[in-house]
């Protein structure tokens, strides 16, 4: 490099000054400390309505002006601040939620820490009016810029109001920093309803100006939870969601888990609550994650509303200033726990549980009264305890009866086909032929009788309900994964001895791509060796291949597994080998079936876990009501 073209070097002086070190003025603490604790105008609407929540306020009214920065009110019908109390609640570290470290470490309120209303009445004109439970009359007090006011008298019913107003009027530097109205707006509102989904025995009503953003009265029955639910997250969301109710040792989790084809192009609405405080914390929505792992087409967020209840000894709420995020005593058992319960909710992802309601019994009060009950141990929570009760940790409403023979009667669902085969070998049945098995006692299968098939890629069936539209090869594909993936997990998969080894050509980096990844390809039944750098001898096979498919699927599968590998949505490599076997042994477009062939593979999705979905996420089959048929050909009218 010449020395025309070298980049010009300024070096930076640094000129060290004496200073002398010095206490901090009160009110400069209260801003820096309100840094940490006062973002913009959600913030401060957030650590208001905790405090309202952790007085016992069972009706909450927030009344907000330009997006909140020129008002902030929040009225509570708590319990109340006692007069001789009032000023102190002003000051820094003053809370009557704990008063030792043992209190610190099992809180099970909102707020501890004593600093939110310091910190907000340091940049902001506060004002707090209170009435303690018992008392005869109220009182208040004002707060300017850090400059508190002497308590006076003031007419209030029971209950507190706090009223902050020009947030950050006198730190124009922290000003800048606030966006426009209709954004703060959106996040206070958004804030609101996150609150309004932690506590549905609270009523939240929200308010800017003359306008009513969120009236959400206290419900307390399933039918409730379902209005709430569908009026902060839209009204198809209580249709398009399982119930999830599971426990192990001292820890709960209940909620709801929406559908795979419910899923959205944004994480936007992932709600977590541990011990009804929102979080956003990355180890459970990893766990959730992983759950939806094989049932979501890649790109896709999943929606779900879940509560994790737990001994408030077993997680450290204090590791983050806004309490956003949580820390577990033992993470990788909460999270194993999770994901187990959320992965059983989804496997019965089947035709008959396709109803997706909110169950017959309230799933938040499950949550909450766990905690009321005091049903923790002492001792703590042990990776143990949690893996003995994982196996039944997720029980769905509908989930529970598809694992039995038949549905009661009652339901008014249908029984469940039981094959006498093996209820893996679709590719057997399909070879069959043989006549599907009539249904006991008059009674339909969930996805009905084939009628025939379209264009050689669909399956017509018809159903009790209507007219059921199956893509075979996504349906067969989840069959055949599934299939894989429950031989993988008692030994290795059913296999045939070649009388002859087949040998593949490779490219010399993809044999050398297929070594490495030898133990999957072992584990589904493949018995493998290199008899040069480009050449493949196979010796064994899975027992469901026909052994002239297999150089052209061997080949496939290494090609497709290299191409896969960087954007694949399975993330462990043995899940994405047998995803990609499944999806090339599956059933191709424009083979033609049978009637008796499309009725078996009716049968096995009906005994399939997952089968809503193919491996890649997308839907297996769809149904077209007889409503909605009338309403296609205007009939009834």
């Amino acid at each position: 490099m010449t020395d025309r073209a070298r980049p010009l070097r300024v070096p930076v002086q640094y000129t060290p000054r004496p200073m002398s070190i010095r206490v901090l003025p009160d009110e400069l603490v209260d801003q820096i400390a309100a840094g940490e604790v006062v973002e913009r105008p959600a913030s401060v609407a957030k650590e208001l309505i905790e405090n309202a929540l952790d007085a016992g306020a069972t009706r909450i009214e927030i009344d907000i002006e330009r997006g909140g920065v020129s008002l902030v009110r929040v009225r509570d019908n708590g319990c109340g601040i006692a007069v001789p109390e009032l000023a102190l609640a002003l000051a820094r570290h003053a809370t009557s939620k704990i008063a030792s470290l043992a209190d610190l470490e099992a809180a099970t309120t909102l707020g501890f820490r004593g600093e939110a209303l310091p910190s907000i009445g340091s940049v902001s004109r506060l004002r707090v009016v209170s009435r303690a439970v018992g008392a005869e009359q109220g009182a208040e007090v004002s707060i300017e810029g850090g400059a508190a006011t002497a308590v006076r008298p003031a007419a209030h019913p029971q209950g507190t109001t706090v009223e902050m107003r020009d947030l950050f009027f006198n730190v124009p530097a922290r000003r800048k920093f606030v966006r426009s109205d209709a954004t703060e707006l959106g996040h206070v509102t958004r804030l609101v309803e996150r609150l309004a989904l932690s506590r549905f025995d609270v009523t939240f009503r929200l308010a800017s100006g003359a306008r009513v953003l969120l009236d959400a009265p206290a419900v307390s029955d399933p039918s409730g939870e379902s209005r709430r639910l569908a009026q902060v997250l839209g009204e198809d969301f209580p249709a398009a969601v399982l119930p999830v109710r599971g426990a192990a040792g001292p820890v709960i989790l209940s909620g709801w888990a929406g559908l795979p084809t419910a899923s959205r192009a944004q994480p936007d609405q992932q709600f977590w609550f541990v011990n009804g405080r929102s979080v956003r914390d990355r180890l459970l929505m990893n766990a959730a994650r992983l759950a939806y792992r094989d049932v979501l087409y890649h790109g896709r967020h999943p929606v779900y509303v879940l509560y994790l209840t737990l001994d408030p000894k077993l997680v450290d709420v204090n590791a983050h200033p806004a309490k956003l995020e949580v820390r577990f005593r033992d993470s990788r058992a909460v999270h194993d726990f999770v994901f187990r319960a959320l992965e059983r909710a989804l496997a019965e992802t089947r035709p008959q549980s396709l109803s997706g309601a909110i169950a017959a019994e309230g799933l938040y009060e499950g949550a909450t009264a766990g905690l009321a009950a005091g049903g923790f141990t002492a001792g703590g929570l042990t990776a143990g305890e949690l893996a003995a009760g994982a196996g039944a940790a997720a029980l769905v409403s509908d989930g529970g009866a598809g694992r039995s023979a038949a549905w009661p009667s009652s339901s008014g669902r249908l029984p469940l086909y039981e094959s006498a085969r093996d209820p893996w070998t679709i590719e057997e049945a399909l070879e069959a032929a043989a006549p599907a098995t009539p249904a006991a006692d008059g009674a339909e299968y969930p996805l009905g009788s084939a009628l025939g098939q379209l264009h050689g890629v669909y399956i017509l069936s018809q159903s009790p309900s209507g007219l059921v539209l199956v893509d075979m090869h996504a349906a067969h594909e989840r069959v055949l994964y599934e299939r894989l993936k429950s031989e993988r997990a008692v030994a290795r998969g059913a296999s045939q001895q070649l009388l002859e080894p087949l040998v593949v050509a490779l490219k010399a980096h993809e044999l050398a791509a297929l070594l490495e990844e030898r133990t999957s390809w072992e584990h589904a039944g493949f018995d493998l060796e290199a008899l040069s750098d480009t050449q493949l001898a196979v010796r064994r096979a899975p027992a469901f291949l026909k052994a002239a498919e297999i150089p052209a699927i061997v080949a496939s599968l290494v090609r497709d597994l290299a191409e896969d590998a960087g954007t694949h949505h399975l993330e462990k490599t043995a899940d994405r080998f047998l995803a990609t076997l499944a999806c090339r042994t599956a059933i191709h477009a424009h083979r033609r079936l049978t009637i008796p062939e499309m009725n078996a593979l009716l049968r096995q999705m009906e005994a399939t876990e997952r089968v809503n979905q193919c491996n890649h996420g997308r839907p297996t089959w769809t149904r077209l009501t007889l409503q909605q048929l009338d309403r296609l050909f205007l009939r009834g009218r």
